[in-house]
């Protein structure tokens, strides 16, 4: 499957400039969007997702540099500035303001683009989703995680309120260990009672929750106790 094209967003106030980058970057690989101003360009943010901004400085109303400092509050997409002005003090606050790179103009198409080029090498790889089971089988127990229903082969297992809450607890983190204190924490919330009665109420509940779960409760195979960490659900 071919690699989706990287999607830019170019923001200048200059039509014939817009409309160079546009064509240019188009012909050599890119997806692209065109703002006139920071107005226009924090629309199309609100509803697209960009891979990089390649962002004028020298705008009306809101310039580039006050745009970036604002978009570094709750994005991290690369942003390289352009601008006529290229005085080191200049460069130094569009850096400051949270740019990535920075580029005076007049500039070479071809130095404009191994810059961005370098810059979404330097970006982390998206992590792959692994996909999360929606039922965990445990031998004849099956517990569908969505709907928060444990099943064996005699039909339905009732959970008490606490085991609906401790399935809810272990099946978000299968396979990792999770220790007595968060679930006091997470079980004990406003309860008044203090952490080594809270933590052996835990111990309890987990004594009768394997006895749903397990073939054996005395030898459990599938919530587990790991030494020092606490308890572990694993899975089939």
């Amino acid at each position: 499957m071919a690699e989706p094209m990287p999607h830019l967003l170019v923001v200048d106030d200059d039509e014939r400039i817009r409309e160079l980058l546009t064509k240019y970057l188009k012909r050599n690989g890119f997806l692209i969007s065109a703002a006139r101003d920071a107005a226009h360009a924090r629309r199309l943010l609100a509803g697209l997702e960009f891979d990089m901004i390649v962002l004028d400085v020298m705008m009306p109303g809101e310039d580039g540099v006050s745009l970036t400092r604002s978009l570094r509050e709750t994005m991290s997409t690369p942003i390289l500035l352009l601008t006529a002005r290229d005085e080191t003090k200049d460069r130094i606050a569009g850096l400051e303001a949270g740019a990535d790179d920075y580029l005076g103009k007049p500039f070479e198409p071809k130095e404009l683009l191994l810059r961005i080029n370098a810059i979404l090498r330097r970006m982390p790889e998206p992590e792959a989703e692994i996909a999360k089971p929606k039922v965990l089988t445990m031998g004849d127990v099956r517990y569908d995680i969505d709907r928060g229903e444990m099943r064996d082969a005699n039909g339905t297992v009732r959970l008490t309120g606490t085991e609906v809450q401790l399935m809810r607890i272990f099946s978000a983190s299968p396979g990792e260990p999770i220790s007595r204190m968060r679930l006091v924490e997470e079980l004990g919330r406003g309860t008044g009672k203090d952490g080594q009665a809270q933590e052996r109420a835990v111990d309890v509940q987990i004594t009768r929750l394997r006895r749903k779960i397990e073939d054996d409760p005395k030898q459990p195979r599938y919530l587990q106790t790991v030494r020092g960490e606490g308890y572990m659900l694993v899975h089939d």
